[in-house]
């Protein structure tokens, strides 16, 4: 029986296929027995910077080669790295710090390998994205990662009204340079909603700053501060429906759909309950 190879291999044993290895995004002590596992045992480790990337394993006694695999340099290097591993090739790829893919390259060569058959396994770690999220005191229970706002201004304040809507937590990425423009058009766009600012985590100088978006926007240290940002909003409250909005909405879904889903359409974009607009929707169509 041939193995599945989306079924990881038992605990060190490291077979042929790609490992997404997670490393560490500040303190070195944070990487995982499993990840320094894998990274001795492999053939090769792809990395975005060469410098970063030896100074990790250096750290960790590791001496593994090393290949450049970056935005400019993936297209190129993608199908050798394909071809050693349908040769039966042991491969890792690490960004310069936490989880691969996230806002860095490899989707398309994750999803080259898996096209040719090759096991993709996933080795988790650190991630900045959830690191701040944990300890921001925002709700987690839904959130959406957006990664770099776009630099331009207008491009910029049209993403985050494009997500203004959403209820759940934005997570951001941002650099020091373009933060206190970046929070100024959250506050615009956002209002005065609860946010976070997560500076240098797991670093020396560390630090998470809570806040509203006005407040944050104008906060010196907000104000083109060095080394990794991320940035979090809390969620929009929506303004209760009025009666008049209820009856409004109803009577718009009605002209179209029955009144069992004409009901389920604004109980669900109102958060109402159901069986009462049902009722009430009954009513209003004569039944």
């Amino acid at each position: 029986m041939s193995r599945d190879p989306t079924i990881s291999p038992a605990p060190n044993v490291i077979v042929s296929g790609l490992y997404l290895v997670a490393t560490p995004i500040g303190n070195l002590r944070d990487i995982t027995l499993r990840a320094l596992d894998i990274l001795s045992g492999v053939d090769l480790v792809l990395c975005e910077d060469t410098r970063v990337g030896g100074k990790l394993l250096a750290a960790h006694g590791i001496d593994a080669p090393l290949q450049r695999y970056d935005e400019h340099a993936a297209a190129r290097v993608r199908p050798n790295v394909l071809a050693r591993l349908s040769a039966g090739g042991k491969i890792a790829l690490i960004s310069d710090a936490g989880t691969p893919l996230i806002s860095d390259p490899g989707f398309r060569l994750v999803r080259e390998a898996a096209a040719i058959g090759a096991a993709v396994f996933p080795i988790p770690g650190p991630s900045a994205c959830l690191a701040a999220l944990t300890v921001a005191g925002l709700p987690t229970d839904r959130f959406l990662f957006a990664g770099f706002p776009p630099t331009r201004p207008a491009g910029r304040r049209a993403l985050f009204e494009e997500l203004s809507p959403i209820r759940a937590t934005l997570v951001f990425y941002e650099s020091g340079p373009r933060l206190k423009d970046s929070l100024a058009d959250m506050a615009a766009v956002f209002g005065p909603r609860d946010a976070v600012v997560a500076r240098e985590l797991t670093k020396r100088f560390e630090a998470v700053i809570r806040a509203r978006l006005p407040d944050l926007a104008i906060d010196p240290a907000c104000d083109s501060p060095k080394g990794e940002i991320v940035v979090l909003v809390a969620p929009g409250v929506e303004a209760a429906a009025t009666p008049q909005d209820i009856e409004a909405a109803l009577t718009e879904a009605l002209s179209r759909a029955s009144p069992a889903k004409a009901a389920s359409e604004v109980a669900k974009a109102l958060g109402l309950s159901r069986r009462e607009l049902y009722a009430r929707a009954l009513v209003l169509k004569g039944d």
